[in-house]
């Protein structure tokens, strides 16, 4: 039964962002039937992590994002699932914007209307696709004593006239893990440290972990950058600004955002920011130490500073030839002439450098960081060469993870099912894990082989006799028939495997059919899909040609435009 949340309410929202899933192919190809929301990893769906993060964080003013077209299989989930429906009261609201699609950035999505009026104090940004065991208290607590400004928080004029404001902090995980997924996205982020406190922070704390944001965008963004120059090249107001600078290629980030309100204000301002990690979070990072940035970005009218005329002083602009006056489209590190002298010309005239002066610079609000420590590293002995594992006192990191992709999905539910059972756990459990590994034991049959160290079987599941799961995830009222083998598979519910099938590192969509004798090795099958018996395929998607074909309307448009390119090749002809 659901229960109420007993943790004290930080006072924040929670916005969560239900994307189409156009990385799942396979099984989103009918977003509006299947978000990718509602995939399962571990079988939960995957909206009620971030969910879970949320309740666990004392927040509970949630508000779900999804395009009109979902709304219906969301809105139904919410109220039929067992894993949703069990979670704490009140439960999440769900809005869909009206001019939301598939294809809306994460900032546009802000910038609706709908999402401006409904934000009305700091908040959280979640994506749809986060799993993250990372105790979100702590995060709190890091933002609140390194990051929030008290008046801010109260809602006190104060903060308004004075320009200091709340900042703000995100989450970046590493990607090189004992499991690492191949070409898993990664961002090229730059941070510097903060400055010291005189306090020791109280054990369990991450504040060790925290440092400020200074650069951050995808490691895509940055190759592309790199195909059209000779190498990176780095302003020198960053070096002038920060002595020590640490540079990061193999975390990424999670979007796990904790925002002051004043950021739908910014959002709102900038038309140009489409997205929140690359553009928001990337150019708030910037305008820390870019010159003339934070007033293209209006920073000084969002923020509320104060003009202070007195005590005013001539102020000097300082410009690097042909990055001046650059507007903000993406946060590439524009190159900056190392043969430049240190203070060039101002090109502002007195009078206009007088004006400017007699206006009190307005902070920017820090834009922090927490970035998950590396996991321990086994390290070979001298005498064998082989690993002698990780170091007892060193233990792993708590999950955080993206999962955007299928490899993901495979990986994380995996890891997933490796967690102790609730009634086998002594010490404080995971809050992933399970009631128990097998739901259902009594429709397992005798001579079967089951590791339930590393697997997990959902309830109402059929297991017959000669079979063998290992290292596996099974839905719920799956059919597993006599003498098939399966290894590091995820099954959606409803599935029936044939007899005598031998599945490896496989996904299975929901009620789907593998016939009997298949050997599929890392293989995806779409839902409502039969695969023929005596199959044999490795790495192949199945998937319906359903849907595909071309419909009458677009045959007669295809048509028409023959016809309009034939008249006007006549027409040339002619002349």
């Amino acid at each position: 039964m659901p229960h109420a949340v007993t943790i004290a309410s930080p006072g924040l929202q929670a916005i969560i962002l239900c994307g189409p899933g156009s990385s799942f192919p396979t099984f989103t190809a009918n977003p509006d039937e299947n978000p990718k929301a509602l995939l399962p990893i571990a079988n939960r769906p995957m909206v009620w992590y971030p969910l879970d993060f949320c309740y666990r964080a004392g927040i509970t003013d949630i508000t779900l994002v999804c395009p009109p077209s979902a709304r219906e299989a969301i809105n139904s989930a919410l109220n039929t699932n067992p894993f949703l429906t069990s979670l704490p009261y009140p439960s999440a609201d769900l809005v869909s914007p009206k001019d939301l699609d598939n294809n809306t950035g994460t900032a546009e999505i802000l910038r609706l209307p709908e999402l401006q009026s409904l934000v009305k104090s700091d908040f959280v940004v979640l994506p749809c696709d986060l799993v993250c065991e990372l105790s979100p208290d702590k995060l709190l607590q890091a933002w609140m004593v390194k990051s929030a400004y008290l008046p801010d928080l109260l809602g006190d004029e104060r903060s308004a006239s004075s320009g200091l404001r709340s900042g703000g902090l995100g989450v970046w995980y590493q990607t090189k893990t004992a499991t690492p997924v191949k070409g898993e996205e990664t961002d090229f982020t730059a941070t510097v440290p903060l400055p010291p406190s005189s306090v020791l922070p109280p054990k369990g704390s991450i504040l060790d972990n925290m440092s400020k944001l200074v650069y951050s965008m995808p490691t895509d963004s940055l190759k592309d950058i790199l195909d059209d120059e000779t190498g990176l090249a780095i302003r020198e107001a960053l070096c002038e600004a920060h002595a020590k600078v640490r540079v990061l290629t193999t975390h990424r980030d999670a979007h796990i955002y904790i925002f002051p309100r004043w950021i739908m204000d910014l959002i709102r301002e900038n038309d140009q920011l489409e997205t929140i990690g690359e553009d928001v979070v990337g150019w708030w990072a910037k305008a820390g130490w870019q010159e003339n940035l934070a007033a293209k970005l209006k920073f000084e009218k969002v923020l509320g500073a104060a003009e202070d005329t007195t005590d005013s002083k001539p102020a000097t602009t300082t410009t690097s030839p042909g990055n001046g006056d650059k507007e903000p489209s993406s946060p590439p590190l524009v190159k900056s002439s190392s043969s430049s002298p240190p203070a060039a010309t101002s090109s502002v005239s007195e009078k206009e450098a007088k004006s400017l002066s007699s206006k009190k610079k307005t902070p920017i609000p820090p834009m922090l960081a927490y970035i998950q420590p590396s996991p321990p590293i086994p390290t070979p002995t001298a005498a064998t060469g082989k690993s002698s594992g990780p170091a007892p006192a060193a233990p792993a990191p708590p999950l955080i993870r993206r999962v955007d992709t299928a490899q993901l999905l495979l990986q994380t539910s995996l890891q997933l099912a490796k967690l102790p059972s609730l009634e086998e756990s002594a010490d404080q459990p995971s809050p992933y894990a399970h009631a128990r590994k097998v739901a259902y034991p009594e429709g397992v049959k005798p001579r079967t082989t089951i590791t339930k160290s590393d697997s997990l079987v959902a309830e109402n599941v059929t297991v017959q006799e000669k079979t063998s799961i290992k290292e596996c995830v099974i839905g719920a009222n799956c059919t597993i028939s006599e003498g098939a083998k399966l290894s590091q598979c995820l099954l959606m519910d409803g599935v029936v495997v044939g007899k005598n099938c031998k599945l490896t590192k496989c996904i299975l969509g929901k009620r789907s059919e593998i016939g009997e004798g298949c050997t599929l090795t890392d293989c995806e099958v779409q839902e409502n899909l039969l695969v023929d018996a005596k199959t044999e395929a490795k790495q192949e998607k199945f998937m319906s040609s359903s849907g595909l074909e071309a419909t009458e309307e677009d045959l007669e448009d295809a048509a028409a435009e023959d016809d309009e390119y034939g008249d006007e090749g006549a027409a040339d002809e002619e002349d």
